[in-house]
């Protein structure tokens, strides 16, 4: 497939999607959205959403926020899976089932794509490594892709623990956070109001995170300890231990070694969270991961990892990474998605690597 000229990339963002139908339905508890455009090409785009708290829901009659995608004659699916929270497990589940139904319905595709932003980039990648037949690449978008006990350890875990020492008590520890913790806006408020009454120690804190601001600041750590909870409650136990982390970044990195609270991760726990999942890089389709330059919620270095996994696997031949002069979490901009997904096609069908 030839690569769009810019001109026809910025017809298909203002031109209405051409999805002329849409089904939605439930497949064991998960609810779905299939979009068909007025004339299937044959292309099946298979979308995963974030990280939520609660299952994704649709509307028949309200479009997709990606709904522009079947521009191209592609039909677009994606499941809500049956949970929320860190529901990897669930996900891939309720995908796969999702992709079968598809299929059932409307034939076999000529090509599928499988597409995700933050926890859906996240299981793009899941979904590549562990259905290499049924995927013919992937577009992995703002996603931490790395080892999920690596990233949850050393971004939640780690953040919120740095944030007990510099400021203890002002939210529970992140080895035991109560059921009853509730987070949300009034949270982030009580939470930024704190830092800008102290300036010194939110400088080190962000320091250490390498957040800008403490608007961000606070809201990534009132995020953080909510999906810590819900892991907890996931995996029956606390998944992280840091008794031999080394910290470093503030001002004073021997006074927080010596004085941040250490941490034993409950082994049945972190043994969950480590089969859901921990990529192995070894990649047979293609896959594109694009990131915004500053992103409080998921550094854009985390996808490093996987290009040095992919390279010991003997795949960096199959691992591209892209980065978008944005800031803000999967803050990309609609027409670099376009972009993303057409070299992506053209990659899978051509095997010549994007530059």
């Amino acid at each position: 497939m030839r690569r769009m000229r810019p001109f026809i990339l910025f017809l298909l963002l203002l031109t209405p999607a051409l999805a002329q139908t849409r089904e939605t339905g439930e497949i064991n508890g998960a609810q779905f959205l299939i979009e068909m455009p007025a004339e299937w090409n044959g292309t099946l785009l298979v979308y995963c959403h974030g990280y939520s708290g609660s299952p994704g829901r649709f509307s028949q009659e309200k479009p997709s926020a990606l709904a522009m995608l079947t521009q191209s004659g592609a039909a677009l699916i994606q499941s809500g899976y049956a949970a929320g929270g860190w529901a990897i497990e669930e996900a891939v589940n309720d995908t796969q089932a999702l992709v079968r139904h598809f299929i059932a319905k409307h034939g076999k595709p000529k090509q599928t794509y499988v597409l995700g932003h933050s926890m859906g980039g996240f299981l793009t990648m899941t979904l590549l490594e562990q259905f290499p037949t049924v995927y013919d690449g992937g577009l992995a978008l703002c996603g931490p892709l790395a080892p999920a006990s690596w990233f949850m350890s050393r971004q939640p875990f780690d953040y919120v623990a740095v944030f007990g020492y510099f400021f203890p008590g002002e939210l529970p520890p992140p080895h035991q956070v109560p059921a009853g913790f509730k987070g949300g806006a009034a949270g982030t408020a009580r939470i930024l109001e704190i830092l800008e009454k102290n300036a010194e120690k939110a400088a080190e804190v962000r320091r250490f995170t390498g957040i800008r601001t403490n608007k961000d600041l606070a809201g990534t750590l009132v995020f953080f300890t909510s999906i810590l909870q819900e892991l907890q409650r996931r995996a029956g136990g606390n998944p992280f231990g840091n008794e031999s982390t080394v910290y470093q970044g503030t001002s004073d990195d021997n006074a927080l070694n010596d004085g941040v609270q250490r941490y034993q991760a409950a082994p049945r726990a972190a043994e969950y969270v480590h089969r859901f999942y921990t990529p192995h890089g070894r990649l047979t389709r293609p896959m594109l991961a694009i990131h915004t330059t500053y992103d409080p919620l998921i550094p854009s270095a985390v996808p490093n990892y996987y290009a040095d996994l992919a390279a010991r696997a003997g795949s960096a031949h199959l691992f591209l990474q892209r980065y978008t002069k944005a800031d803000g979490h999967c803050a990309i901009p609609p027409a670099e998605i376009v972009r993303g997904l057409t070299d992506l096609q053209s990659w899978a069908q051509t095997g010549q690597r994007p530059r």
